[in-house]
């Protein structure tokens, strides 16, 4: 028992983990002091001037394990030897958590957004900055089929990456059905819903799925969703990119 709850503490903390690479990336999140370095991995083939001298010098002055690897076995930690330019490092996110977990303990009210097959970097940046700009908890992310946490995201999201709220679960057809026995409501959003968005009164428990501007939502979540919504569209528009649909759930109410 003891051994089962150590490895799901360990398995916890390692789901919270997320590592970044590049130079200037590493750099600030060094800056940050919100922000929990726990590990920062150089190449050993690097020159030691500009950007990793001082990337050495803020890990000793703030306590952080510096290790150091060949170019391939970096390129293993960061999962892009092409653009890791031999820095990574290891960011423990307290706004990371399972959804799992978040629905063992409650809340009276939350509204999330899913996101279904959103696989471009720079959109999912640009939402988490939306929703840590607006009104909506955080936002939901599956393993499976989305863009990864990476130095693009990070950019995108304009440094609101690790002020928002992420529940990450393996995809969104298993936890869904979690939310709902919950009492939350699940709307997916489409641009071929007979009903508007607007005219919807929204429970204290909601959830908005979106999907990636070729596909939509999958015909699996929409069919779990208790309702597909629209937004109205004028001049011959017929959708919106998922950034600005996120932006406009955030300060919807």
């Amino acid at each position: 028992m003891n051994n089962s709850q150590a490895y799901n503490e360990k398995k916890k903390n390692f789901d919270r983990q997320i590592t970044v690479y590049g130079r200037n990336v590493v750099l600030e999140v060094l800056h940050e002091k919100d922000i929990n370095v726990t590990k920062v991995h150089l190449a050993d083939s690097n020159k030691k001037d500009g950007a990793v001298s001082q990337i050495e010098k803020l890990c000793e002055r703030k306590g952080i394990e510096l290790l150091y690897h060949s170019k391939q076995a970096l390129s293993r930690i960061s999962k892009n030897a092409k653009q890791d330019q031999g820095v990574a490092a290891d960011i423990e996110a307290s706004s990371y958590q399972s959804a799992e977990d978040f629905l063992k303990n409650i809340s009276k009210t939350y509204r999330y957004i899913a996101l279904d097959s959103i696989h471009n970097p720079q959109n999912l940046g640009m939402i988490i900055r939306s929703v840590a700009a607006g009104f909506i908890d955080g936002i939901i992310l599956p393993k499976k089929g989305s863009a990864k946490i990476s130095p693009l995201v990070i950019k995108a999201s304009a440094g609101t990456l690790f002020k928002t709220k992420i529940l990450y679960c393996d995809s969104l057809e298993e936890i869904l059905p979690n939310f709902k026995k919950d009492g939350a409501d699940i709307y997916a959003l489409s641009s071929y819903a007979d009903e508007n968005l607007f005219d919807m009164k929204l429970k204290e428990k909601t959830v908005f799925i979106l999907g990636n501007e070729s596909e939509g939502v999958c015909k699996e979540l929409q069919q779990l969703a208790n309702k597909t919504l629209s937004i109205p569209m004028q001049n011959g528009v017929e959708s919106l990119n998922v950034a600005v649909t996120a932006a406009l759930l955030a300060y919807y109410s």
